[in-house]
């Protein structure tokens, strides 16, 4: 579920769970490991990728679905700790978004320190409030960094999702490339932060995000229970089969 290429001291992790690299526990757990392995084995930067079109559509939910509250549980706590991977990550991440990338895919995105798009007919954001799950505070913090408060308020609350070009223009993204050079402009921005010293590069970097760490460190934050007792909501619940409903009358 996962490709795995070295370029120099950079490491691509791609995501390969086709047809839309949904986020069930072996996918998450899996690049989490990949993550945390990486400074320990010389790497000194990592970029995430997707497939041509496809970052990630989010939490696999039809097998969340059928899996019961253990399938919720296990994918909402690894989807925790793999956030909290990222943000915590000794060495810099960037996600090579290559296509589409709602719900869990945006919040993937969002814990990196810096997002390439692909441009074209895609969308990314934070559309859990659509399907029927909150947006955590901690979360909510995460994007407003990016965006500011009041553009991460109306994302939010309203489950927007945005274009390529709209994520650019609010910060949700850094940058935009052609479809086939989202992975070589990830892989460049990577490289530009190694050229320089590395003690000062890194040192800054920690600094910079100091107060997302701490809100990712913080033994008092929300759990994966959060979610999960929203999850098990009768509302959600009923939204989500709906949703699974929808695509599989349209496949």
């Amino acid at each position: 579920m996962l490709e795995v290429t070295d370029h120099g001291k950079i490491r691509e992790i791609r995501l390969a769970h086709p047809p839309v690299n949904a986020l069930r526990p072996e996918v998450l757990s899996g690049l989490n490991r990949a993550v945390q392995a990486a400074p320990g084995e010389g790497v000194e930067a990592v970029v995430i990728s997707g497939s041509p079109g496809m970052f990630s559509a989010g939490l696999d939910v039809p097998f969340m679905l059928e899996g019961g509250d253990a399938a919720a549980v296990a994918t909402f706590e690894e989807l925790l700790a793999l956030r909290t991977a990222l943000v915590i990550s000794a060495v810099p991440v960037a996600a090579a978004v290559t296509g589409h990338s709602p719900a869990g895919g945006a919040v993937l995105a969002i814990c990196c320190d810096y997002r390439v798009m692909a441009e074209g007919e895609y969308k990314i954001g934070l559309n859990e409030v659509q399907v029927g799950l909150p947006v955590s505070p901690i979360l909510l913090a995460n994007l407003s960094r990016l965006v500011g408060p009041r553009t991460a308020e109306r994302m939010a609350v309203e489950g927007r999702l945005l274009s390529p070009q709209e994520a650019h223009d609010v910060g949700l993204v850094d940058q935009l490339a052609e479809p086939d050079q989202v992975i070589p402009a990830a892989l460049k921005w990577c490289e530009k932060l190694l050229a320089a010293p590395s003690r000062a590069m890194l040192r800054t970097r920690a600094a910079a995000r100091a107060d997302l760490i701490a809100l990712y460190a913080d033994p008092e934050r929300p759990g994966a229970e959060e979610y999960i007792e929203a999850w098990s909501n009768e509302e959600t619940q009923a939204t989500m089969r709906a949703l699974v409903a929808r695509l599989k009358n349209k496949s």
